[in-house]
């Protein structure tokens, strides 16, 4: 097996522990809806939503709660717009760093194309993670709006369910940035060589069971 095949094999096997991952997850989902931490947010932001609607004293906590994971989703789209721009510097280093890092590069292939296409990997992931956190930002900035809306006076698409329902469209998309975030990190290993991808990679299946499972759930 040369080095290009070496590399090859390296990201069939990190895409395949990612996608079997999320296959086990998805079959954990089915038997216990309440598997995954994200069900539970999920469940918590409709209740909150329909109790700040109809009460009216909560305003103030609940613009104080949305600005909050506003701020945090700019920070967070904010770091990616740098890191997007520290991969761009990399890409135009192509020729130079492939063989400065071949030292690392632990069977690898060092050919300057190859390092493209691991920056294009890396940018790409950064740039999802970028349009999620700003598209949270462009739902929260609606939800601000409709929650201070008395729930009596809210009807159809402004109703406290409907509401609730952009919420969490809302963290859906800031759940999609930080995954794409988590992405980042076997990628970036993957600049060093295919060995340190698919060690980051399993690595990054570990954090992902333990940080996805409700701390209620009694399944293994």
């Amino acid at each position: 097996m040369n080095a290009f095949q070496l590399d090859t094999a390296a990201v069939a096997i990190s895409v395949s522990l990612i996608v079997s991952y999320y296959v086990f997850l998805a079959s954990r989902v089915r038997r216990n809806p309440d598997y995954t931490i994200q069900a539970i947010n999920h469940k918590a932001r409709m209740l909150w939503v329909e109790a700040v609607m109809r009460d009216r004293s909560k305003d103030i906590m609940a613009v104080q709660a949305l600005r909050n994971f506003g701020m945090a989703a700019t920070f967070k789209a904010s770091s990616a717009v740098l890191l997007i721009i520290g991969t761009l510097t990399l890409s135009g280093q192509a020729e130079s760093l492939a063989r400065t890092w071949h030292v690392l590069n632990i069977g690898g292939s060092q050919a300057p194309e190859l390092w493209i296409v691991k920056i294009l990997c890396l940018l790409t992931a950064l740039l999802v993670a970028f349009f999620a956190f700003a598209m949270t930002i462009r739902v929260l900035n609606h939800v601000v709006f409709m929650i201070s809306l008395p729930a009596d006076a809210a009807h159809g698409a402004l109703a406290p369910e409907w509401v609730a329902a952009r919420l969490n469209q809302a963290g859906a998309f800031y759940t999609v940035g930080m995954r794409a975030y988590f992405v980042t990190v076997p990628l970036a290993f993957w600049l060093f060589g295919p060995v340190l991808l698919v060690v980051s990679t399993m690595g990054l299946v570990v954090m992902l069971y333990y940080l996805d499972r409700s701390p209620f759930s009694q399944e293994g």
